[in-house]
């Protein structure tokens, strides 16, 4: 988030198109999550993506003139799903939130 905002550069969150707002959350149809895709980067000069699903950023990656993959390994990302501050642009709650730390680990 920071680097968006220090190039003034439009953000996608991919967590936030990915799911179905369902409990426990389930995967959206690809080919759903694609059109948000496209829209974003039709109506975005300048953008940055952020996600791990590999689907997702196939789809991006074709128009991207740059490409930053971070891997910080798996025991740090398990550290920072353990905690990861309150989202409340993805969780009404920090309680939500943690209701699908499981789920986030598997």
């Amino acid at each position: 988030m920071q680097y968006a905002s220090e190039y003034e550069l439009a953000r996608l969150d991919l967590d936030m198109l990915a799911w179905e707002d369902t409990n426990p959350p389930i995967r959206k149809p690809l080919k759903d999550s694609a059109g948000q895709i496209a829209l974003f980067i039709e109506t975005n000069e300048k953008w940055i993506i952020e996600g791990c699903y590999s689907d997702l950023l196939a789809i991006a990656i074709k128009q991207a003139n740059e490409v930053i993959f971070l891997n910080p390994g798996l025991d740090a990302c398990i550290d920072n799903c353990r905690n990861r501050p309150w989202k409340p642009h993805k969780y009404e709650s920090a309680e939500k939130q943690e209701q699908n730390l499981d789920m986030l680990l598997d």
